[in-house]
């Protein structure tokens, strides 16, 4: 079996423009995803990207990289796009451009599950959550699993409804994902469904056409960067903590 990391790096963002590229300690944001991404044991690591600006840095640094159609609507849309030029890889693992800390451990987790698990088609992390106004706040997305570790249903909302307040329950959707590339490409043409566009979460689709996400735990956690607080919090921890790529 066979491993491929794609990492999906859209140029423009709303919250912040130009994001792939910016600065975190000499390095671009990108380049940070990409030097831990190829610490784990995936076979390739491959950047798919709709910048030519970001594309150039990609090379500067030596990074694999693919320059997609600008008109994708998703990340994974556009991981498909790689998935149609890649074909020789049995599992494809979504990487996200805008989480510098990644840890291999992570993605090799994602690794094992399938190689354990032949018949899934898709698995995600999650993070346990400790603090009442983590769970509440709606930028981070909540999941919730059966007792064999397959998701029920992700939200932004509270879930479970703390009719009986047990903060021990909660849990971080974390998001990398791991899926066999069939699943990708069949996944990628479906149309969005209602719980998927009420939550403007991608991962509701696959739910709502009845297909399992296996959810694993895991203990890093992890800063994702939509904002400049968010970047600049980033660059305080590696200095803090010394992280070198």
């Amino acid at each position: 079996m066979k491993f491929l990391g794609v990492i999906p790096a859209r140029y423009e963002s709303t919250r912040l423009p130009k994001k792939p590229l910016k600065d975190i300690c000499g390095h671009s944001m990108i380049e940070w995803v990409y030097k831990r991404a190829i610490k784990s044991d995936l076979d390739k690591v491959i950047i798919a990207t709709d910048s030519e600006e970001v594309y150039k840095v990609i090379k500067e640094f030596g990074g694999e990289v693919i320059l997609t159609d600008k008109n994708h609507l998703n990340g994974t849309s556009r991981i498909a796009e790689v998935c149609e030029k890649e074909t020789g890889y049995d599992v494809i693992i979504n990487i996200q451009g805008d989480e510098p800390l990644i840890e291999p451990e992570m993605i090799n987790s994602l690794i094992e599950v399938f190689k354990d698990e032949e018949e899934l088609k898709m698995a995600t992390l999650k993070h346990k959550l400790h603090k009442k106004e983590d769970i509440e706040n709606p930028n981070f997305v909540k999941v919730v699993t059966d007792k064999n570790d397959y998701a029920l249903y992700f939200s932004r909302s509270v879930i479970p409804y703390p009719r009986n307040e047990n903060l021990d329950i909660y849990f971080k959707h974390v998001g990398i994902y791991g899926y066999k590339r069939e699943f990708v490409l069949e996944y990628s043409k479906q149309e969005s469904t209602p719980l998927e566009n009420s939550e403007s979460l991608e991962q509701l689709r696959v739910l709502e056409n009845g297909h399992k996400i296996k959810v694993l735990e895991t203990p890093y956690e992890i800063i994702g960067v939509d904002t400049q607080e968010e970047l600049e919090r980033v660059r305080e921890y590696i200095i803090k903590k010394g992280i070198e790529l």
